[in-house]
């Protein structure tokens, strides 16, 4: 094959997150933005490393699988890469993907039985609980509008009224601001942020909402060159939101402004233009106070299942529901002695976020350690665990690996959660030396844990367990637990 070359070819299968294995008369290449069974056309754009990469041109013939979207911005939006085939069909290629991705690790160490599959999210649309909508044009100087990323875009912003990975409300919000900041009518015309000339605005549309609680926080994220008459629209701006007749309880309205170049939803200085700047969510029975720039799980009903899965894997460390995590709590506060305290493990829980891990092991544990860079975060998992009643969490803010340093406890278990990259190879030695006989790795990103994966079981770790859980449906991304069992022990 040669960059530049136009050919067709049927779509085998779908490798994570999103790469089409393309067969053809020529071999075989990767398109992204395909499904498996398509019949397509398309034209190669890069030679990697001797491996062909193609752009979609055309799909000649769909996949029987193909079902008509749930969504009418399905396509054009870049959100959403699985909206039309059957959920079923979803799960068996993520698990497939996240499987294949293991399979190497898992046979050469002997845990080929290990993998237990995908879990489903118990919503399949309406799930989200935060979005980050963007303002801009839907093409070059073309007039404001609200919305996300066009498809293979990193400028272009499409309109999402009607998305359907959130619910009406967040679909109200939506649309009253694209009306608000275009209409001609009032002293206009804002303006946006342009990322290429610094220069503008409107950057973001900040809007979360519990699922359990059904509270609002909404922000809208400017830069700080705003106009006089800009300003004060603001508060029509906010009035407006608050007149929305809306399914959930509005919380908090606020104004960020964020005078970073990059293209990061941050604040310099935030304005509350309404109540107050967090709101309360429910997980398993527990309850999380969340900011604006909170880490929380974007699928409050799929982080239960996340949840109830890390727990059943750690085998006893928590009960089996949140009342019962309560009430055993309480009852084995009281009952028990210091002794019988002692022999509970030490429990640390690296980029621990705003604690809600830490906490749902707490119960179980006689101390849990949360370490997370943000501070913020931290902030709000003291506030948390004092919220949920739990008096043997504490958490650290820092970088772990320095901070690891400081902690004077040695852990008895170990439960990771860090970002998309994964670890740090000096995080992955400096577990490792703590010589702990399991360690839970929660991953969203399976191309990173299998990297990470490589670390452990070089220093005498295998797979015990491996299932993927189904956070983002409509999505390529998938979240992944494996549980980690030292074989010497």
């Amino acid at each position: 094959m040669k960059k530049g070359q136009i050919i067709e070819g049927r779509v085998i299968r779908l490798d994570y997150p999103n790469k089409g294995v393309v067969e053809t008369a020529e071999g075989t290449c990767v398109v992204k933005n395909t499904l498996p069974g398509q019949q397509i056309t398309l034209m190669i754009n890069k030679i990697k490393k001797g491996k062909p990469e193609g752009r979609l041109l055309s799909v000649e013939e769909s996949s029987v699988q193909e079902i008509a979207s749930p969504c009418p911005h399905f396509g054009r939006c870049g959100g959403c890469t699985l909206q039309s085939l059957p959920y079923s069909e979803q799960l068996q290629i993520k698990g497939e993907q996240v499987r294949r991705l293991l399979e190497p690790i898992m046979a050469e160490h002997g845990s080929e039985g290990c993998w237990e599959g995908i879990k489903g999210s118990p919503r399949v649309l309406g799930y989200r609980n935060k979005m980050e909508f963007t303002f801009g044009d839907e093409e070059k100087d073309g007039p404001l509008t609200v919305g996300l990323h066009r498809r293979n875009s990193f400028y272009d912003v499409v309109p999402v009224a009607d998305c359907a990975i959130v619910d009406e409300d967040y679909r109200r919000i939506l649309r009253f601001c694209g009306e608000f900041f275009t209409d001609g009518s009032k002293e206009k015309p804002f303006s946006f942020y342009h990322r290429i000339k610094h220069e503008g605005w409107l950057r973001h549309l900040l809007v979360r909402k519990a699922v359990r609680t059904g509270e609002i926080l909404v922000a809208l994220v400017t830069t700080s060159q705003e106009k006089p008459q800009w300003s004060e629209q603001l508060v029509a701006w906010s009035e407006g939101i608050q007149q929305l007749p809306l399914d959930g309880k509005m919380t908090g309205i606020l104004h960020i402004i964020n005078d970073s170049v990059s293209d990061v939803v941050r604040s310099d200085r935030t304005e509350i233009l309404y109540g107050q700047d967090w709101f309360y969510e429910e997980i398993l029975g527990m309850r999380f106070k969340i900011s604006v720039f909170s880490f929380f799980q974007t699928n409050s009903l799929g982080a239960e299942v996340l949840y109830e899965t890390a727990r059943e894997f750690i085998g006893g460390m928590a009960g089996k529901g949140a009342d019962a995590d309560k009430s055993r709590s309480e009852d084995i506060g009281k009952k028990m002695d210091e002794r019988n305290n002692m022999d509970k493990p030490v429990v640390f829980d690296l980029y621990s976020g705003t604690g809600t891990i830490a906490q749902m092991m707490a119960p179980a544990a006689r101390k849990v350690i949360g370490v997370e860079i943000v501070a913020e975060a931290v902030e709000a998992a003291r506030e948390n665990a004092v919220l949920n009643g739990l008096d043997n969490c504490e958490f650290l803010a820092g970088d772990v690996l320095k901070v690891l340093d400081e902690i004077e406890e040695r852990p008895d278990f170990i439960i990771l959660d860090p970002p998309r990259d994964g670890l740090h190879p000096k995080v992955v030695t400096k577990v490792v030396e703590y010589g702990v006989e399991r360690v839970l790795y929660i991953s969203c990103k399976p191309s990173s844990l299998v990297r990470d994966l490589e670390g452990f079981v070089k220093a005498g770790y295998g797979i015990e367990r491996g299932v993927a859980v189904d956070m983002f449906p409509g999505t390529g991304h998938v979240e992944t637990i494996v549980l980690l069992q030292r074989r010497d022990t």
